[in-house]
């Protein structure tokens, strides 16, 4: 008797594409996918404080400081010694070419920027184990469904392929460029794929976590319907918005026109198109990058705003209508954030927090997007 009213609870209830595809001959299963949707949660926390710090890590030029790459990570230098051979294989990189020139670099300030990288990769490591040794475990226990094995499938393939991408986008740097006055830099693509894969692995964890903790909460009708396209894509809209900030993280495109909102005194700058071809100034021409990111930017606010008005006639959960104020003032938040990041030509502090608003950003949209997904009336 108990257990038939544990079945109807709300929080005990899972969506319908779960629940349909397990055997639910008891609490157990219930219990069990509840604890896997809460594992997946804490993976999510532990990709954002790694996204985190990997912004700082490349805001503070920090990236490029360990030349090698090992899979299962090593050691920090244990004394003086072992610092000064990690130094000496720095002092050989295109950056450090760079920093004698202009600023030069003494062994306490290596120490920093060497810290700031191993830190990050580690936090990959320890996401690698959070995700693939429980995962592999799950795939073997008949109570997971296929439908989430696949995804669990999913999840360890990104993790993996993040580590790799991120030594790809790391040698980039390491490439000695002769003709380059420049300070070195990772390659923008390789920067946005590595930002990209996070995101992705960030975002559809968390889909499934919600779908595995929380049952949609709007009862379905056209209106909500078309609602959740809208927040669908809002959601979209706010992923390109993030990539296109890995390419101007990645061409430091912030330093460019640091004035609002007007690019200098036009607003159209005149350097918008000048390679050949033309499409090469979509990723190339730093101009053109932080242009693109500001209407981008820009549109989104408008696209949550619609959302937000759409959403005002209609009647929604609380859960939903929490969810739609809170994308408008994450919304408004993140365009101020870019703003002040510009205005202040790139402060550490606000780019951080910039980047970070995005994913905050993501989740909402994507918590939205759930809220208002297909709840089936009770008969």
């Amino acid at each position: 008797m108990l257990w038939r009213v544990c079945r109807h609870h709300s929080f005990l209830k899972l969506p319908q594409s779960i629940a349909c595809k397990l055997n639910t001959s008891g609490p157990g299963n219930y219990r069990k996918l509840k604890i896997v949707g809460g594992w997946l949660l804490g993976c999510c926390g532990l990709v954002a404080t790694t996204v985190t710090v990997g912004g700082v890590t490349r805001l503070t030029e920090s990236g490029l400081s360990m030349v090698d790459w090992k899979f299962a990570g090593r050691r920090a230098p244990a004394n003086n010694e072992e610092w000064q051979i990690e130094f000496d294989k720095y002092k050989a990189s295109p950056q450090w070419k760079y920093q004698m020139v202009h600023s030069g670099m003494s062994l306490a300030q290596f120490k920093f920027i060497w810290y700031m990288e191993w830190g990050h990769r580690h936090l990959g490591r320890v996401i690698g184990a959070s995700v693939v040794l429980p995962s592999l475990v799950l795939l073997t226990r008949q109570w997971i469904p296929k439908s989430l094995k696949l995804r669990l499938v999913g999840f360890s393939s990104l993790v993996v392929g993040q580590g790799f991408m991120g030594w790809y986008m790391v040698k980039s740097g390491l490439e000695d460029k002769p003709e380059s006055t420049d300070i070195p830099r990772v390659s923008q693509y390789r920067l946005a794929s590595h930002l990209g894969l996070a995101f992705t692995l960030y975002l559809t964890m968390f889909k499934t976590s919600m779908e595995l903790l929380l049952e949609p909460s709007a009862v379905p009708s056209p209106a909500i319907r078309s609602l959740r396209r809208w927040s669908g894509g809002v959601a979209g809209l706010a992923f390109l918005t993030a990539l296109s900030g890995a390419f101007v993280a990645g061409l430091d495109a912030g330093l460019v026109y640091n004035s609002y909102p007007k690019f200098a005194d036009r607003w159209i700058p005149s350097d918008l198109v000048v390679f050949s071809p033309a499409w090469k100034n979509i990723f190339e021409n730093t101009t053109t990058v932080q242009f693109d990111h500001r209407l981008l930017g820009h549109t989104l606010l408008l696209g949550i705003t619609a959302v937000w008005f759409l959403s005002r006639p209609l009647v929604l959960p609380a859960r939903a209508r929490l969810a739609s104020h809170a994308l408008l003032a994450m919304g408004g938040l993140q365009v101020a954030l870019g703003v002040t990041t510009l205005l202040l030509h790139v402060p550490t502090w606000c780019a951080a927090l910039h980047q970070q608003g995005s994913l905050v950003l993501l989740t909402i949209a994507t918590w939205l997007h759930h809220e208002l997904g297909v709840k089936k009336l009770k008969k």
